[in-house]
């Protein structure tokens, strides 16, 4: 059975003008269980992690400060929320999705988190709407627990994996991989195990090329265990911050592409939503929802 973490704290209040459109949270889940490709029995709903988790991939000065509200106001700003206890709560719920997902993964194949993918928080700080780093606590709880031993972290969010790939940087168990918009945020990049930059306007025809290629490049340099996907939309061509040119049969090809790349490894994979903004919220949901059809449709 497909298990999905959702979790009805994950909504969290943002003024209205706000970037992060909160509300596909609620609504993903909604639009899947209307349709009939989930019932409630394939949603969990995780509790606050256990700091132990995120204490490994995480500094302690950095979680101390997080976890007592000291972050400063440029420290807030740069991570896109003015931060309470609230928003503080919700981030260790997503984390635990994800956890939780993974084990959920190592026993049917697929599972997922409807939120995370929270690539762009690093070790010692958060950025880009991230304060804690999902896909690394999870990588690093599936290695230290010997439950796999080798993990791909496999982005293709618009937005490169800036945190995630500074934090394993130096561990040859994970490999990095992270396609995304050359000219976007973040101004700085780091370098991941496998980067792909993409011009402006870059169309489904030309991203898929990249990503098959990429895809062939992985296997010549490492054999994973387990997969984490990071499976933003803001590549479509209506997202308000990608500035690539994807249509939503186009994602829904990259989609197919990564499933059909983790079925022929035979390895178990946890997808996170990752970033969407464009300004029809029926495109987002619709963008994301597309996934976890294919997954059920294909693998359950």
């Amino acid at each position: 059975m497909l298990k999905i973490a959702w979790h009805e704290e994950y909504v969290f209040p943002v003024p209205d003008n706000h970037k992060f459109p909160m509300e596909k949270y609620d609504l993903l889940p909604k639009q899947l269980l209307h349709e009939g490709t989930l019932e409630h029995v394939n949603f969990f709903q995780p509790e606050v992690i256990d700091k132990t988790y995120i204490s490994a991939v995480h500094s302690a000065e950095y979680l101390t400060r997080l976890y007592n509200l000291k972050l400063s106001p440029r420290e807030q700003r740069i991570t896109g929320f003015v931060h309470n206890e609230q928003l503080i709560h919700r981030e260790q719920l997503i984390m635990e999705g994800t956890r939780r997902a993974c084990d959920y993964a190592l026993e049917s194949g697929f599972a997922a988190n409807i939120a995370g993918g929270t690539h762009h928080a690093y070790a010692d700080r958060g950025e880009g709407f991230c304060l804690l780093n999902d896909h690394a606590i999870s990588a690093k709880y599936l290695l230290d627990s010997c439950k796999v031993n080798k993990v791909l972290i496999l982005d293709l969010d618009v937005h490169q994996g800036n945190g995630t790939a500074e934090i394993f940087a130096e561990n040859e168990d994970v490999f990095t991989f992270s396609m995304h918009g050359k000219d976007n945020y973040p101004l700085k990049k780091e370098k991941s195990d496998l980067d792909v930059e993409l011009e402006l306007n870059c169309d489904d025809k030309h991203y898929l090329k990249h990503l098959d290629k990429s895809l062939d490049e992985i296997l010549g340099r490492f054999q994973p265990e387990f997969v984490l996907y990071q499976s933003g939309v803001d590549v479509l061509k209506s997202d308000k911050l990608g500035k690539l040119g994807l249509t939503q049969d186009g994602v829904k090809s990259r989609d197919a592409m990564v499933l059909n790349f983790v079925a022929g490894l035979n390895v178990p994979m946890v997808a996170a939503m990752g970033g969407g903004y464009s300004k029809d919220i029926k495109v987002i949901v619709d963008g994301h929802a597309s996934l976890f059809r294919q997954i059920q449709r294909d693998f359950f």
